[in-house]
């Protein structure tokens, strides 16, 4: 196989953005006129993020695809992965296969299973090499099959952790195979500026030079995390502790756009010091990606509320957030996220930042922590014509906030909060009733919607669209018909025609809730119809 590695670590904390800065080293090398992917190792033993709280782990990201993977003999369906790779396809503007997302759990599972079924005959199965040959198969596999010029893996966590050691050692080796000048190391590192002292304190990112050396897993790059960018000196020592050129140290300091690290980086110089070790030929066009970024810094500000049950961590909601960005850019808005919790609203507090928002989002979630705030704001948004968007449990939420609100049904719920609600409009799928495992269970990936008119119809400006899904509970169709009469649209269906994926209120500014969730296909330069459709309703109050 003919392909260059680019290897991303991290150290000092988790958290820097090592899924932003990889997804910027492949705007670099595909602006060189390379072909990328990525790779992202998750040390954790669940096979997949799907079951992992959003507050600990945050957002689940969803694939089109949808993989089997078949360890010894069972199987598990995996779309649900880490939420950097909304980073990767944002940045790249290309789709992501889920088995590019390797777990630990996934890796002992196929070792184990594998030994159980006789594939190791007999041998005394062990972290080197079974595992490690394990991990890099998996490296090499995705290199197989899509034939990338360049494959950048990232290591989740911080290179010292524990349950990432086997995948150093994996990844050493993996170096060792390939050869000089045929891979990369950029490792991240965290320099604090302490305040008291004025200074910015290099001393935790040379205690983490010094794991990554002990490794063997040498870095030819080193790009500090900072809040501000770095003076010669900080640098130098860097330089000195990690045993890199002085060219070879960047900063990635705090940006007012996401997507503007990749022109920061080149400007630096990252691109050349990059193609020198990598004998990557070819000179960087990324003036496309220069207008995008212009486009995020300018427009009429708007304020959007944002209301949900997991705001103790933003990153859930990365996605969405993202996405809203995307169409303010795209109609000139610069949106302001106005974070509402909905246990607030239960208490009676946070209502005036509904109040004074121009459009109002309802979040996805599960379980019933915090949906009568959330139902109450599907209400207020309601009465008081104020635009909305419900994603997946935001729109089944607001389907009972219309079945209680205009419909008069008190106790009105989806069966997921209430199994005895006398108005049961939200309820299983037919096909979730009989499932009793929970991990990769749902109904996921993309799938076929059909629009039937309306707001979205006209936003898309096509009757078949391909959007992606996760969910257990739906709009029941029965409840969703005698809601009609009273201005509950359904707007689209699936080609059955039996599962709702959105509908409107007519008569209403902007009233719309989608099953489906149209952020994870969210691009700059190419958002989302449904998140553009909203805005431009938020933008003309």
């Amino acid at each position: 196989m003919d392909f260059k590695l680019i290897l991303v670590t991290g150290g000092v904390i988790s958290g820097l953005g090592k899924g932003v800065v990889a997804a910027s080293i492949g705007k670099i090398v595909q602006s060189r006129g390379l072909s990328v992917s990525m790779i992202k190792i998750d040390p954790y033993l669940n096979p997949d993020p799907g079951t992992l709280n959003p507050v600990e782990h945050g957002e689940v990201f969803i694939t089109e695809d949808v993989w089997n993977f078949s360890p010894g003999g069972v199987e598990f369906k995996i779309a649900e992965i880490d939420e950097d790779f909304g980073h990767y396809e944002r940045f790249l503007d290309i789709n992501m296969h889920p088995s590019n997302n390797i777990t630990s759990g996934q890796v002992m599972l196929s070792v184990i299973l594998g030994e159980r079924r006789g594939h190791y005959l007999g041998q005394t199965i062990r972290l080197i090499p079974h595992v490690t040959n394990e991990i890099k198969s998996r490296i090499y596999g995705v290199a197989e099959r899509e034939r990338p010029d360049v494959l950048i893996v990232e290591l989740g966590g911080t290179v010292g952790d524990y349950e990432a050691m086997a995948f150093v050692e994996a990844l050493r080796q993996l170096r060792l195979e390939l050869g000089s000048g045929n891979s990369l190391h950029v490792h991240v590192t965290y320099v604090p500026f302490v305040e008291t002292v004025g200074e910015f304190k290099t001393k935790p990112a040379q205690l983490f030079f010094r794991e990554i050396l002990a490794a063997g897993l040498p870095p030819d790059i080193v790009i500090a995390r900072t809040s501000s960018p770095l003076p010669e000196n900080v640098k130098k020592k860097l330089a000195l502790y990690a045993s890199v050129p002085l060219n070879s140290v960047f900063d990635d300091p705090n940006l007012s756009v996401t997507y503007e690290l990749p022109l920061y980086l080149e400007n630096q110089g990252f691109g050349k010091i990059l193609s020198e070790k990598l004998h990557i030929d070819g000179s960087p066009d990324l003036s496309e990606w220069e207008e995008i970024v212009r486009k995020f810094k300018v427009g009429i500000r708007k304020r959007i509320a944002m209301v949900g049950k997991y705001w103790r961590m933003a990153d859930v909601y990365i996605s969405i957030l993202e996405a809203i960005k995307h169409a303010g850019a795209f109609l000139g808005v610069l949106p302001e996220i106005i974070p509402v919790d909905s246990e607030c609203i239960e208490r009676g507090d946070e209502l005036e930042k509904m109040e004074g928002a121009d459009g109002i989002v309802l979040t996805p979630g599960f379980g019933s922590r915090g949906t009568e705030g959330m139902i109450y704001a599907a209400s207020w948004a309601l009465k008081n014509e104020k635009p909305f968007l419900g994603i997946c449990f935001g729109a089944q939420l607001a389907t009972v906030a219309f079945a209680r609100e205009v419909m008069g049904w008190k106790g009105a719920n989806s069966t997921e909060i209430d199994a005895n609600t006398p108005w049961p409009v939200v309820d299983l799928l037919p096909e979730q009733k009989a499932v009793k495992e929970i991990g990769g269970t749902m109904r996921l990936g993309g799938h076929e919607v059909v629009l039937l008119g309306g707001k979205l119809r006209a936003a898309y400006g096509r009757d078949r669209i391909v959007e992606r899904f996760r969910h257990r509970y739906h709009i029941i169709k029965e409840y969703a018909e005698r809601m009609e009469g009273a201005g509950y649209r359904v707007t689209a269906v699936d080609p059955s025609g039996e599962i709702i994926n959105a509908f409107e209120v007519e008569g209403h500014p902007y009233f719309v809730g989608v099953q489906f969730h149209p952020e994870f296909k969210s691009r700059p330069g190419r958002p989302s119809p449904t998140y553009v459709s909203f805005i431009e309703a938020a933008k003309g109050i």
